[in-house]
């Protein structure tokens, strides 16, 4: 599950205004932003370590230099112990 809502923010995120309402893009990562933010510390703490799995093994560049600032972008790492 992680890994997919991963891939869509991640074609959210490099998609282009003929692609994707740029209003409805920032809405919808941002709606992903507060629940992620919401979610019990051992479920955060999992998932930053599910998403540095995913950067280690990513080839692309540009994927795992999103991967890597995942965590912090979309508020997982506020609060984690």
């Amino acid at each position: 599950m992680a890994e997919a809502l991963v891939d869509v923010l991640w074609f959210i995120d490099g998609s282009e205004d003929e692609q994707m309402d740029q209003d409805d893009a920032v809405k919808v990562m941002e709606g992903v932003g507060h629940v992620v933010s919401r979610l019990p510390s051992d479920q955060r703490q999992e998932l930053i370590e599910l998403v540095g799995e995913m950067a280690a093994a990513e080839n692309n560049l540009a994927r795992r230099e999103f991967l890597e600032a995942f965590p912090e972008g979309f508020g997982v790492i506020d609060d984690v112990s």
